[in-house]
């Protein structure tokens, strides 16, 4: 087993997680505080990083926390140690933990938050409830000699082109000829400086999404015998690697909102919810939001859904809620605290694939500011 260090372990972190898929604009995601270059042996993983969950780590020997919610949300202005967050900071520092935090790109990703919270109320069939990223398919059209076409099309797909759904290795070939010409400062694979050559060539076709498009073109020319390979490259109409925020699902049985309301609370651990809505309205079709989702009532209205579980709900915003038929159930905002389990577990399981010697911790500390009389 390797003991990595820091940037290999938020490297896959990111490889599923990716900050490129964060939905809020300036989200202070990434490394918050240290330093990454060092060796990771125990990892921390929390929602909230306070003073009690940086003494959790500094008693259990972890050097890096991975949270949900930034440590630094805004720009210091001064790092003060004679202040609460500064006392923190200075805390963190001194005992060499660094902190990584992923917000809105861990809710937006698959097992992500949202998952995770879907998964937790067991609901089925799921779908995004608001798309916030995509990618555009691209298409390469490549112009290889016969004897090389299988080893650029193995290439293509090693490197991730091909990939249709739940089939790899996709691509479509047409036979003709390709003429050329080579002149002087040439090295030509095929053919004789000044002199027109026919060779018998395989036009080979691949689609992939945009963000592996060098990736795809470095690979096709490693395999390619010609020093000047012909090549186009297309960007399609079609949307990949869609992601959102948010997951809207069924339940296994139809309840009533009072009996699905002891359901959140029993499924998600906490002592008591906000209801809007009647409670005796039988719902099936549920939305949920991680965290602070006033924004997407009418998104889950749209999508059909009969309740929406979210957090941080604003007073007038129930009412809005009220008066367009959208049953609520707001569990508060710290049932986020799923992602403590789910990271550690993601993580656990990608380090152990690959042989890293690293020790996944969950947090124990409350970091829920409330309490219920």
């Amino acid at each position: 087993m390797k003991k990595p260090n820091g940037s290999e372990i938020i490297q896959l972190f990111e490889s599923w997680s990716p900050k490129k898929i964060a939905c809020m604009e300036n989200d202070p995601i990434g490394l918050a505080i240290g330093t990454l270059n060092k060796e990771i042996t125990k990892v921390l993983v929390t929602l909230d990083v306070n003073e009690k969950v940086a003494d959790e780590a500094i008693e259990k020997g972890c050097q890096l926390i991975i949270a949900h919610h930034p440590p630094i949300f805004r720009k210091l202005s001064n790092l003060r140690t004679d202040t609460p967050s500064g006392k923190l900071y200075e805390k963190l520092i001194k005992n060499d933990i660094a902190v990584y935090a992923a917000h809105t790109n861990l809710d937006v990703a698959e097992g992500g938050v949202n998952d995770l919270l879907a998964d937790a109320l067991e609901l089925e069939n799921r779908e995004i409830l608001e798309k916030t990223y995509h990618e555009h398919l691209m298409k390469l059209a490549v112009f290889v000699p016969d004897d090389y076409a299988d080893k650029v099309r193995i290439a293509l797909s090693k490197a991730g082109a091909g990939k249709i759904g739940n089939y790899d290795s996709c691509s479509f070939s047409t036979n003709g000829q390709g003429r050329f010409r080579a002149l002087e400062g040439a090295d030509p694979f095929i053919g004789n400086i000044g002199e027109m050559e026919t060779t018998d060539e395989e036009k080979i076709e691949v689609v992939f999404p945009h963000s592996i498009k060098n990736k795809v073109l470095k690979a096709m020319l490693n395999a390619h015998p010609y020093e000047e390979p012909a090549y186009d490259i297309y960007t399609l109409a079609v949307e990949t690697n869609i992601m959102g925020l948010g997951r809207i699902g069924y339940l296994k049985q139809p309840m009533s909102l009072a009996a699905f309301a002891e359901h959140v609370k029993n499924r998600l651990n906490v002592p008591c919810v906000r209801v809007v809505g009647n409670t005796e309205e039988t719902v099936s079709k549920v939305a949920v939001v991680g965290g602070d989702g006033n924004k997407y009532i009418h998104a889950a209205k749209r999508a059909g859904a009969d309740v929406f579980v979210t957090g941080d709900m604003y007073f007038h915003v129930a009412q809005d809620a009220q008066s367009i038929g959208l049953n609520i159930i707001d569990p508060g905002h710290h049932v986020e605290k799923v992602m403590i389990k789910g990271v550690a577990e993601k993580m656990g399981q990608l380090c152990s694939e690959r042989k890293l010697a690293v020790q996944f911790i969950q947090s124990e500390i409350n970091t829920e500011p409330f309490i219920f009389i």
